[in-house]
């Protein structure tokens, strides 16, 4: 395989798994995200198995994703694989008592972010007649669960995004779909709850959560099907998690 993947958020959780799985699979990768040592782990990790470039930049700063994404090497230049995984929760507040700071972060990486990303990347998959875009939804995508209001806000964003990306895209050769996770254990809850471990923790106790591998497993099988087969939009729980607010703890 002589194919390119860009990762976003690659530097833990989800991005991470996802590029390790590509790696696995023979993608050349493009890795981005804002810590450049645990980037630069991470390409040390893979450079084994695969070429891998590294593009440090907040996906929130739309001049530094476009500068970044031109600045890719001629063997890096042309990206078959689009995975926007960058996306982040912080707080957990009833709307009345929300942080302004909060709302902003997770509207400007969870949505802006994904659209100043994708409005690089999509021009030129659009001049070849190929490509695949995977958009990491959420759960909290589909349904709001209480104090997770802005939150799921911005992934029902996702959501609407990636059905708007699939209409407009529609005959041009490329596949647009969303993987949707339930509870995944990663370090997104400890983000949310502003560094406590502890409560971060308790999220993931009495269950068995998904893994970001879990996740990765999936984004490798979706890239990978005929051409003609398009998994649109993928809504994937841990066997304990019926909802938002329902999972079975022992």
């Amino acid at each position: 395989m002589n194919k390119t993947a860009l990762v976003t958020g690659a530097s833990s959780g989800i991005g991470k798994a996802t590029a390790i799985a590509l790696a696995a699979a023979g993608y050349r990768l493009v890795i981005c995200g804002r810590r450049k040592d645990a980037l630069e782990s991470l390409k040390n990790e893979l450079s084994t198995k695969t070429e891998v470039h590294i593009l440090q930049f907040d996906v929130r700063d739309k001049e530094k994703v476009s500068e970044a994404i031109q600045s890719l090497p001629q063997q890096f230049k042309t990206i078959d694989v689009l995975i926007n995984n960058a996306g982040n929760a912080h707080g957990l507040d009833p709307i009345q008592t929300g942080s302004v700071t909060d709302w902003d972060a997770m509207i400007d990486i969870n949505v802006k972010g994904l659209l100043y990303v994708s409005r690089e990347i999509i021009p030129q998959m659009l001049k070849r007649g190929s490509g695949d875009i995977i958009n990491i939804g959420s759960l909290a995508g589909k349904e709001v669960y209480p104090n997770g209001n802005v939150y799921s806000a911005s992934k029902h964003a996702v959501d609407a995004i990636n059905q708007g990306m699939r209409i407009d895209l529609n005959g041009k050769g490329i596949r647009v779909g969303a993987i949707n996770p339930g509870l995944v254990e990663t370090s997104f809850s400890e983000v949310r709850f502003k560094g406590d471990s502890e409560r971060a923790k308790s999220v993931y106790q009495g269950y068995q959560a998904l893994k970001p591998e879990d996740i990765a497993e999936l984004v490798v099988f979706v890239v990978s099907r005929p051409r003609h087969v398009n998994i649109a939009d993928l809504l994937v729980l841990p066997t304990a998690q019926a909802t938002s607010t329902i999972v079975h703890k022992e």
